[in-house]
């Protein structure tokens, strides 16, 4: 799997999430051209993620987004009632975007070493893609309010059970030595998320997500294949 292609096709996914969040939405948002609402969604989107991972969520006021968007306070409010409502959507995108592609690239590989390599760079290429997006979920989820919260945490621990159901997967079919799943998939989880909490250590390395990737699939294996 090319960073390249799974680039181009996540690109589009993107935007189809945008789609359903404007159709399940339709009666909310004031706007009805569906083309022009999900051109601005995506940008209200990306903007939000720059403005609040420079300065943070809570400090980024709805000004800041205007100006960083071209767009008028009234056409903000066009889409979302209020930063909260904003807040709520974008977690909400970037959770269905993880999940679509994660199970979508997954459900296409064949045997437990292939799933393994195919969960492994799907989530580093997204995480690669979406970077402002996965280090804006880590870093606001303490400030979420309580039903958020919960939902923040069902991402984090479903992205680890897809790790440990493959790993048992493996186990069952006596191609992994695994003994402790859920700890092995936890770990592994901890690396992934080195690569876009940390980016900056690898860029002066001169490291790419390919690279890591590549890395980090004989890291695992040279643990869980037996000899």
């Amino acid at each position: 799997m090319k960073f390249a292609d799974f680039s181009r096709n996540v690109m589009i996914t993107a935007e189809n999430i945008c789609r359903d969040i404007f159709l399940e939405n339709r009666d909310s948002i004031k706007i009805k051209k569906e083309k022009v609402v999900v051109k601005n969604l995506v940008n209200i989107f990306n903007a939000t993620l720059r403005l609040s991972n420079e300065k943070g969520f809570h400090a980024m006021s709805l000004r800041d987004l205007c100006q960083e968007t071209g767009l008028s306070m009234g056409a903000l409010y066009s889409y979302f009632s209020s930063k909260d409502d904003l807040l709520e959507t974008i977690q909400e995108q970037g959770r269905r975007l993880a999940v679509k592609v994660l199970t979508e690239y997954i459900e296409k590989a064949g045997n437990p070493e292939e799933k393994l390599e195919a969960a492994v760079k799907s989530h580093l290429y997204l995480s690669e893609i979406m970077q402002d997006w996965f280090f804006f979920s880590y870093m606001e989820t303490r400030y979420l309010d309580k039903e958020e919260h919960k939902k923040a945490i069902a991402g984090e621990l479903y992205t680890e059970q897809l790790f440990i159901d493959i790993l048992e997967q493996g186990k069952a079919q006596k191609k992994f030595k695994v003994d402790n799943a859920a700890l092995t998939a936890a770990v592994i989880k901890a690396m992934l998320q080195d690569w876009y909490l940390k980016r900056w250590k690898y860029s002066r390395r001169v490291v790419s997500v390919e690279e890591y990737a590549e890395f980090l699939i004989g890291f695992i294996r040279s643990y869980i294949i037996p000899d």
